[in-house]
């Protein structure tokens, strides 16, 4: 990935709310390069996740389980 693709993810992160994070946290298929533990992308988004509270039993119930 390059670095361009990185901060344009990191614009994403920035811009998504506390729900779409939990969501795209349950919902995300395996690979998707904000999980990639090799990406700085992954603490990034863990870092701005729980600055918004993470996930939580009210936010766990709204998603729901596909």
């Amino acid at each position: 990935m390059s670095p361009e693709q990185i901060e344009q993810w990191k614009v994403t992160i920035d811009r998504m709310s506390q729900v779409a994070m939990a969501s795209l946290w349950r919902y995300a298929p395996p690979g998707h390069p904000i999980f990639r533990s090799d990406l700085p992308l992954y603490d990034y988004f863990q870092t701005r996740f729980k600055s918004l509270g993470g996930m939580t039993s009210a936010i766990s119930k709204q998603i729901g389980w596909d």
